[in-house]
C-alpha cells in the first residue's frame, strides 16, 4: 500500500493537540463538518475508532455520515488510526 506524506508524518508522531485536519484523508471541508457533529480533534476521532473496535465497515459508515468523506477519504482515515494505533497503543 502507498501512503501519502501526510499518512507518514500523522503515524509518526504524537496526537495531542491534533487538529481533525492532520488526520489523513480529511480536509478543510470534510473537517468542518466533523466540527459541526462535535468532533474537532484527532483524539476524538481516534475515540470513534476506537469504540467501533476498529472495524473498518462501521468507522468508516460513521466518518461518511458525519462528515461527508466519500470511501477513499474514509479508508485513508481509517488506514492511519489503524496504523497509528498498532504503533502507540
Amino acid at each position: 500500500m502507498s501512503t501519502s506524506k501526510k499518512h507518514q508524518t500523522f503515524c509518526t508522531q504524537s496526537m495531542t493537540g491534533k487538529s481533525v485536519t492532520s488526520l489523513p484523508g480529511i480536509g478543510k471541508a470534510n473537517g468542518g463538518r466533523l466540527q459541526d457533529h462535535g468532533t474537532g480533534s484527532a483524539t476524538q476521532v481516534l475515540g470513534h475508532y476506537l469504540v467501533n473496535g476498529g472495524s473498518q465497515p462501521q468507522f468508516q459508515s460513521w466518518l461518511k455520515e458525519n462528515s461527508g468523506a466519500n470511501s477513499k477519504h474514509s479508508a485513508d482515515c481509517y488506514n492511519s488510526l489503524r496504523e497509528w494505533s498498532n504503533n502507540n497503543l
